[in-house]
């Protein structure tokens, strides 16, 4: 059966049965989003990042969220991690300040974008998620060019920053990724042809949707987790 595709307002309704109908928290999901990128990250790296200069580029909402709990895995795993911030740590709220604060009692160090290195292994995109309005402006879009001037690869969180998940354009500036990975089910946007050179490889991580709820809104969905929380989508 072909996985299904979500609309950015059907993803919406999901976070919001999560936590409202199921009670599975927006820190669990998160948890489980930063564990599956780090995973990804750990595999592009040819399955040790022990060493390697990894960057990660974080919005203040839910998307940096997730790329601050990635952070986080792979500081454990020996990675030197850098964290650079769309917005000072004062302009964070909820759930992704309570990662900043985890990164801080670790000592991860968070830098100035002027500060980014000269030369990086990998480069975790969690700047913007389904929310785009428009093109990427300030921090963000200054953010986004520097990630695609590196010679590093480029990994994003649920979408590349600049892409909109509906209709897959992208805008001025979009990150261009090595590979996406997305959360839940696909979005649409990402599977139109015109998005490819931005999402480059797709895969999708579990974050524990129940079936349930899929099929509360019509969707079919088979066990597409049975084997691992992390599987490759051919687009």
């Amino acid at each position: 059966m072909p996985i299904p595709s979500l609309t950015t307002a059907q993803m919406i309704e999901i976070d919001r049965a999560m936590i409202e109908d199921y009670h599975i928290e927006l820190i669990q999901m998160m948890e489980n989003a930063g564990r599956n990128f780090a995973e990804l990250a750990r595999r592009q790296m040819g399955g040790a990042v022990k060493g390697h200069s990894v960057v990660v580029l974080c919005g203040n909402g839910n998307n940096g969220g997730g790329g601050m709990t990635a952070a986080r895995r792979l500081h454990n795993w020996g990675a030197n991690v850098f964290v650079a911030l769309t917005k000072s740590a004062d302009g964070m709220r909820g759930v992704p300040a309570h990662q900043l604060d985890i990164l801080k009692r670790m000592n991860i160090p968070i830098i100035e974008p002027a500060s980014l290195p000269a030369t990086v292994d990998l480069i975790l995109d969690a700047i913007i998620g389904y929310s785009l309005s428009g093109s990427p402006r300030g921090t963000a879009a200054d953010l986004i060019r520097w990630a695609n001037m590196q010679n590093a690869p480029i990994l994003a969180l649920d979408t590349p920053s600049g892409l909109d998940t509906n209709d897959g354009q992208a805008y001025e500036p979009t990150i261009r990724a090595t590979a996406t990975l997305t959360l839940a089910l696909p979005k649409q946007g990402l599977l139109n042809p015109q998005a490819q050179p931005y999402v480059g490889e797709l895969y999708l991580a579990d974050i524990s949707v129940p079936p349930e709820l899929y099929a509360k809104m019509g969707i079919s969905v088979s066990p597409l987790f049975a084997e691992s929380d992390l599987i490759r989508v051919e687009v």
